[in-house]
């Protein structure tokens, strides 16, 4: 036992999410249209959907890591169509974007208003969002990862509105979805029902799912969607382990394609490195990880600036207007 003092959280009150304002529900979802978004073809986006197609012809995994504000700026059904159609592999997100999935299919709406909510406590203290807490320590029994066990959850159980949720669609789809969180950044870990053993067990396994499939990025995409930290930071250590082992058997994982989406401008020659360390834009991870560092030996790095409600519409209505995927996403997994 800790000999510091331990917050009781036995004294918190839980509230139903009934009496939460929500920011984002169901209405303002963007689902996938035949027609191009209205907004202009973002630059560099006909190359990485070219590159997302060349990769499932050769059966060539496809990874996405998107960030918890994807799903708020109502996303889901874009990235699920993703999945359906087999374009990507592998989808991965942080705690977040797990928790706005989740409150989406429970409950229809998420996204409390933080302001109102931490003036007395209420922020992240809602009952249905803690069932999270209850699938987490089923799965970390069980040796599952969060990601598997909360999308069957969802696809197979009683919530009003699975067909809102990314990680449905991808256990439907057969395709892993993986969650990397960070003890004491979600509101389920404020719950009295969390289990912080169980999580980390759970998201242990989603992370070793995650090196896997980076194993095989060779020839393969990975795109990292609005995530400035835990997408940088995930697929650096999973590429570590995955070249470690491939350099013992004599293979090499260099020639890939990387893409960075975000509305942060860059320099117009990032590709030549990052700046000093005493520049801000130094410690923007996306840069100096995903564009520069891990492509150095022979791979190719895109970066698609602007709102994600633009750009991820704008590739998935690239990808479909091409009729190029010969394999379905499955083919990726068994190659």
């Amino acid at each position: 036992m800790s000999r510091y003092r331990l917050f009781d959280r036995s004294r918190l009150q839980v509230r139903p999410l009934s009496e939460r304002r929500s920011l984002v529900s169901w209405g303002d979802l963007i689902y996938p249209d035949i027609t191009p978004p209205e907004a202009s073809c973002p630059g560099g986006l006909p190359e990485v959907a070219a590159a997302v197609l060349e990769a499932r012809r050769r059966g060539r995994p496809v990874i996405l890591f998107f960030g918890g504000h994807v799903i708020k700026q109502g996303l889901g059904p874009v990235l699920a169509d993703l999945v359906r159609r087999g374009f990507v592999t592998h989808l991965a997100t942080n705690g977040s974007g797990l928790i706005h999935d989740f409150e989406l299919a429970r409950h229809g709406a998420t996204s409390e208003p933080v302001p109102e909510t931490i003036r007395d406590g209420r922020f992240g203290l809602w009952l249905e969002t803690s069932e999270l807490n209850r699938i987490v320590r089923s799965a970390a029994s069980e040796g599952e990862g969060v990601g598997e066990a909360v999308g069957r959850e969802i696809a197979m159980g009683s919530m009003p509105y699975p067909h809102l949720s990314v990680f449905a669609a991808a256990w439907q789809e057969g395709v892993p979805a993986t969650v990397h969180v960070a003890i004491g950044q979600d509101i389920v870990h404020e719950h009295p029902n969390c289990d912080g053993a169980a999580w980390g067990a759970a998201s242990y396994v989603d992370f070793l799912i995650f090196a896997a499939a980076v194993e095989r990025l060779e020839g393969g995409v990975f795109l990292n969607v609005g995530s400035a930290v835990a997408g940088p930071e995930v697929y650096l250590k999973a590429l570590a382990m995955a070249r470690n082992a491939a350099a013992q058997q004599g293979r090499s994982i260099a020639r890939f394609t990387t893409a960075v989406f975000d509305i942060i401008p860059l320099a117009e020659n990032w590709r030549e490195g990052t700046p000093p360390p005493d520049q801000p834009g130094y410690y923007f991870r996306p840069w100096k990880t995903i564009l520069v560092r891990t492509v150095a030996d022979g791979g190719r790095s895109y970066y698609v600036q602007g709102e994600h409600r633009v750009t991820l519409p704008w590739l998935d209505f690239l990808l479909r207007q091409r009729d190029g995927v010969q394999e379905d996403h499955h083919g990726a997994q068994a190659a």
